[in-house]
């Protein structure tokens, strides 16, 4: 037996979370911030709610693994997406750190470091998640022609299915 209300509270709950993630992955497509992957999350858990959400959810998630496979194609590309992460990761320690303002700092000592500790762990966090991403990437998709294929097959599956959609509609 249920509580009364449970299914209601649980929906207010999935959607306020996944709202939260579409607006933030918004956001952290030009912040810091893995962007991606928190739009895809939102639009996971709206989906289960709302057709265009599922609608606008495979294209980019497939968007994301075709960036995923890419980013590991080549050793300069693995290279320089780990020195990234870990350049990242060395920024976020600055951050929490926050050492005083240097004496070369041109403008208000307010402006060194802005954000605080909380922008050291984002950057550390998003750095983390980059290098757990990195090695997915590198396991699903690095030497391996046939997984490649078979995500650019479901690309091009998901095209023609959007195609025939917009074309029943118009």
């Amino acid at each position: 037996m249920g509580v009364p209300g449970g299914s209601a509270a649980k929906r207010l709950v999935l959607e306020s979370v996944g709202w939260i993630l579409v607006v933030g992955g918004v956001a952290a497509l030009v912040l810091p911030g893995p962007g991606l992957l928190m739009l895809v999350g939102g639009l996971a858990l709206l989906s289960q709610q709302y057709d265009w959400a599922e609608r606008r959810l495979d294209p980019i998630r497939l968007r994301a693994l075709r960036g995923a496979a890419e980013g590991v194609e080549t050793w300069p590309r693995i290279v320089l997406s780990v020195l990234g992460a870990l350049v990242a990761m060395a920024f976020g320690g600055l951050w929490i750190w926050s050492p005083e303002a240097p004496s070369w700092w041109p403008v208000d000592d307010d402006w060194w470091l802005f954000g605080g500790p909380w922008t050291g762990a984002t950057l550390v966090f998003s750095g983390i998640l980059a290098l757990v991403l990195i090695g997915y990437s590198y396991r699903r998709f690095h030497g391996r022609p046939e997984a490649l294929e078979q995500l650019e097959q479901e690309i091009e599956d998901a095209a023609r299915a959007a195609e025939q959609r917009q074309h029943d509609r118009g």
